[in-house]
């Protein structure tokens, strides 16, 4: 036979649902308001690619600071490029670099927005922007860089074609 299990008086019961309520409330608006500032920090997480004329095209929306970042993958790494004209090779933090196998080649020295720094060179077998693939590029891994931070410079960018017009990058690329 069972013996029934202390009771709770309902004063406490109703105490435990209401903090139960307010807990449950505020995770779902922690949860919104975060997936809302993300879409507002990278508006371009689901990249759509069309086909137009033989060539890829992706069309990216500025951010709230006016710049593009896009997800992609390095060797099937997921990661979000900043697309950055100024940049001569796509540059990568040294924890990317790890995660995505990159192997450090020359070390040489780069200037920056924040200074000069040290660098290796690195060739990257696989990047990829939405249906956008490239193969062997050129890039540098940075170890004084944001361990999150991946460039999209012009060792990519020179590939494509991109115009910019109301706030929306379109990049192209012809198919061979």
């Amino acid at each position: 036979m069972n013996k029934p299990g202390p009771s709770i008086r309902p004063e406490i019961r109703y105490l435990i649902y209401f903090v139960g309520f307010w807990v449950l409330l505020l995770a779902l608006v922690t949860h919104f308001f975060g997936t809302w500032d993300d879409r507002k920090t990278n508006p371009n997480q689901q990249l759509v690619s069309h086909t137009r004329d033989g060539a890829i095209e992706i069309q990216l929306q500025a951010n709230r600071q006016g710049h593009y970042l896009a997800n992609g993958t390095i060797n099937n790494q997921h990661v979000t490029f900043i697309l950055d004209t100024g940049a001569t090779t796509v540059s990568v933090s040294d924890t990317m670099a790890r995660k995505a196998g990159l192997q450090r080649q020359q070390r040489g020295r780069a200037r920056t927005a924040a200074g000069t720094v040290d660098v290796w060179s690195t060739t990257i077998p696989e990047l990829r922007l939405g249906d956008l693939t490239f193969h062997n590029v050129p890039g540098t891994i940075n170890p004084a860089m944001d361990p999150d931070m991946v460039l999209l410079g012009m060792s990519v960018l020179g590939e494509l074609d991109f115009s910019q017009q109301a706030g929306v990058l379109t990049l192209r690329k012809e198919s061979r």
